[in-house]
């Protein structure tokens, strides 16, 4: 265990973040800060209907010119994403719509000014004919046999289905306790503070199309851009400024980037657009909305022997591009397991086809919902064989003796004590004196407690991606290290910066193999002009990835530093060693400095044998296994439930988590807590209603309602450090971690504290008016129900 912190500036220190130098001071530069002469801006017409065809388009006879339908943008094609996997379909998502309409927010034409406020004036001069369609509104709905098609070249509404069964039916014959659960997670919307934002321009000089992009997958985005646009990968540039958040939302290549991109190469002028609120909470890509049918089945005790789910996602109208529409499902198939031991298990997974903004990765992929029904199938065994909860779920976990564990679903776990953080998180929320106090507090509302154990699945890889299909799959991150004349250190990477502080963390590790000061090393990140290649930033897999690929460049940049130290002190390399901003050698030492200059401008102090690679080097990382690392927590809650307003109190919040070897523990703690409190956001606040004509009824922030500080606890944690066996330095990844557990945890949490009442929530957010529904359905059975029970 650790409490986090190490002296110096390597791994393990609470290192001030380099970023915030420029960030607290207001002297970031993100899309919208970039001015260039003669820049436009853009606005789109979006569609009003959520299914229609387009029966005419008319442009404003006095702004033709700068009105462009999907007839003008010659020879670009539409968004394809493409997998291998039998049964999938492909579905072709244009950049402008073309004959058809299949969800509010599309875009059919755009409009371009000196000012986006002119251009949205613009876009209110075009006239669209419509025809308007019935719309599909739900996963039931697309699924209805007589539903309308929104490809009719499939004959159905499903992306993809697909089917796992390693032999359940055996072992339910002879389950002496079963249980059987429905649950469902609100379609959400991912706010980062920035939207999303692209500024495109032509280099006449490089012959290049240079694009400013808010991205985490710069080098991906490029490839996109390509393939939408016809234009060699050699001549485009993706150079993305600071980003304000992604939580996946910028992990894909949107329809606006290929638009605005085209403008540039086209008429050789720069042309911005960025999204404002509205259009990201109607327009923008959706995420988590899962369906669960779940049968559990276990012995007298609550020991899982056997699942049997079935699991649909609305995904929305298109797939998006690099990964699939049924890359949400395919996660939620594999990861409903969790962190617990499983014999028997079976899954059919539904990617269902709706008229709604086309689906995206957020922060955690999948595993908030798998988690969320997971964990309440733990909840109702306990309650069904009369146990604590959490002694069920200490009873299910893979315990440490059996690490490495491969579970059902071929789940590679590399380490980690899971009952440990589990009891933990228990005596951190005072479990014991909870129980023996009173159920209500002073103001008469109900008490309970909740929890919520989970695995984070970072720097899955090659042979993961390429099972999903995908003609596009991560490799080796790659990252440059280089000593410069003046003895500084420059690190050169492929991912971007969104957040979550590599431009610190990629430092100290490169400082962790060197020993060059923190202030004396600068780190280039995601601009494909000049950084080696890279996936991205995304699946938790930046310090992972890239990490081990700067600790390998350093590491070979270290021993040649080494090298010519050696010469210039007269020993031999194995007698030098680095400690205090130096190299030295018993007594005697030299600076980085004297390094650089006697490579860069005296090279006749070079030792004969100097290697000529210099003091720079490339080096490629993943880790060692490719099924990936496994960070995982445990999250406990204590609330409070006013069941006369439906009103929820959070208390008190504890996590135990373990990410492997921290590189910055203030880092870690900083993306805890602020995937908890997105979490938090899923499991009260948080949703995108759509009605059954799949009109979105959140437009504004008045009607998605996001947590803010009163609503968050003080969050309390506990790091644990369970090195990986697999990665550099035994890094796991943490970035999304802390945004799964919350809303299995709360709503555990909250079904506690209505245990008097025999209520009970299933569905996300567990809002005030479902909470109250909850309570009048249960009324006619409360007299039976016990003033006090075990946690539920």
């Amino acid at each position: 265990m650790s409490s986090g912190g190490a002296v110096g500036e390597g791994i393990g220190a609470r290192a001030q973040r380099k970023e915030d130098a420029r960030h607290l001071r207001g002297r970031g530069r993100f899309v919208g800060d970039i001015h260039m002469p003669g820049l436009r801006e853009v606005a789109f017409l979006r569609s009003p209907i959520a299914h229609a065809k387009i029966l005419s388009k008319t442009k404003s006879p006095d702004h033709a010119v700068d009105t462009f339908f999907s007839d003008d943008l010659v020879g670009v094609a539409p968004i394809v994403t493409r997998s291998s996997i039998p049964g999938y379909k492909v579905s072709q998502y244009p950049i402008l719509a073309t004959d058809k309409v299949r969800f509010v927010g599309e875009p059919i034409a755009m409009c371009v000014a000196k000012s986006r406020a002119i251009a949205e004036d613009l876009i209110e001069q075009v006239e669209i004919g419509y025809d308007e369609l019935p719309a599909v509104a739900s996963c039931a709905g697309g699924r209805r046999d007589n539903a309308e098609l929104l490809h009719p070249e499939w004959g159905d509404n499903l992306f993809l289905e697909t089917f796992f069964d390693s032999g359940v039916d055996e072992v339910i014959a002879r389950a002496p306790i079963s249980v059987e659960l429905e649950m469902s997670c609100a379609r959400q919307t991912m706010h980062p503070m920035e939207g999303k934002g692209v500024l495109a321009w032509w280099d006449d000089r490089a012959d290049q199309l240079v694009v400013h992009t808010s991205t985490q997958v710069p080098h991906l985005i490029r490839a996109g851009l390509a393939e939408c646009l016809g234009i060699a990968q050699a001549q485009i540039r993706v150079a993305p400024p600071d980003v304000g958040g992604g939580f996946g939302y910028k992990c894909l290549l949107q329809p606006e980037e290929v638009a605005v991109a085209w403008l540039a190469a086209t008429f050789k002028k720069p042309f911005r657009w960025t999204e404002d609120r509205r259009e990201h909470l109607v327009a923008g890509a959706n995420a988590r909305q899962h369906e669960y049918h779940i049968k559990a089945y276990a012995d007298t005790q609550g020991r899982l022997l056997a699942l049997d789910a079935e699991v649909s996602v609305d995904t929305g109208a298109y797939s998006v591009w690099p990964f699939t529409a049924c890359l949400e499902a395919a996660q939620a198939g594999g990861n409903l397991p969790g962190p617990y031991r499983l014999a028997a298990y079976r899954c059919r997974t539904y990617s269902v086809a709706t008229n709604k903004p086309p689906f995206a990765p957020y922060r955690g992929v999948a595993r908030p919902g798998v988690c969320f029904a997971m964990e309440q199938v733990i909840d109702a065994i306990a309650q069904k064989v009369d146990r604590e909860a959490w002694e069920v779920r200490r009873d299910n976990l893979v315990p440490a003796s059996a690490m490495p564990y491969t579970n059902i679903t071929n789940k590679h776990y590399d380490s980690g004590d899971y009952p440990e953080a589990l009891v933990a998180a228990k005596n951190m929320i005072g479990l014991e004196a909870f129980r023996a106090g009173p159920r209500r507090d002073d103001r008469g509302r109900y008490l309970g407690i909740g929890f919520a154990s989970f695995t984070e699945q970072s720097a899955h890889g090659t042979k993961v991606f390429a099972s999903w299909g995908l003609p596009l799959v991560p490799g080796f991150d790659q990252a440059h290290v280089k000593l410069t004349p003046d003895g500084a250190l420059e690190i050169a990477a492929g991912i971007h910066t969104i957040g979550q502080g590599l431009e610190t963390t990629l430092a100290q590790i490169a400082h962790e193999q060197t020993r060059v000061p923190l202030k004396h090393i600068r780190v280039t990140l995601g601009d494909t002009a000049m950084t080696p290649f890279s996936t991205g930033a995304y699946a938790s897999r930046g310090i992972v990835m890239s990490g081990g690929a700067v600790s390998r460049a350093a590491e070979v940049v270290a021993g040649r530093i080494k090298s010519i130290a050696a010469h210039l002190l007269q020993v031999e390399p194995a007698a030098v060693g680095f400690a205090e901003g130096r190299i030295f050698a018993a007594n005697a030492s030299v600076s980085y400095e004297d390094i650089g200059r006697a490579w860069y401008l005296r090279p006749d102090q070079l030792p004969e044998t100097v290697n000529t690679a210099g003091l720079e080097a490339t080096e490629g990382y993943k880790p060692d296994v490719d099924t990936g690392v496994f960070s995982y927590a445990t999250h406990a809650v204590r609330l409070a439930v006013d069941a006369e307003t439906g009103l929820v109190e959070i208390l008190d919040y504890a996590i135990v988590e373990d990410c492997g070897r921290m590189v910055n523990p203030m880092i870690v703690e900083g993306q805890t807590y602020g995937g908890a409190a997105q979490g938090i956001g899923t499991a009260l606040f948080e949703e995108s209603p759509y009605d059954d004509n799949a009109q979105p009824l959140a437009s504004t922030l008045l009607d998605y309602i996001l947590p803010g500080p009163t609503e968050l606890p003080s969050f309390r944690i506990d790091h644990r450090e369970t090195l990986s066996p697999y990665s550099a330095h035994g890094i796991k990844g943490v970035g999304e971690g802390g945004a799964i557990a919350p809303p299995a945890a709360i709503v555990n949490a909250i079904n506690d504290a209505l245990s008097p009442l025999n209520a009970a929530i299933r569905q996300v957010p567990a809002s005030p008016r479902r909470i109250r529904e909850a309570i009048r359905r249960a009324r006619p059975s409360q007299a039976a129900a016990p003033e006090a029970g075990v946690a539920r």
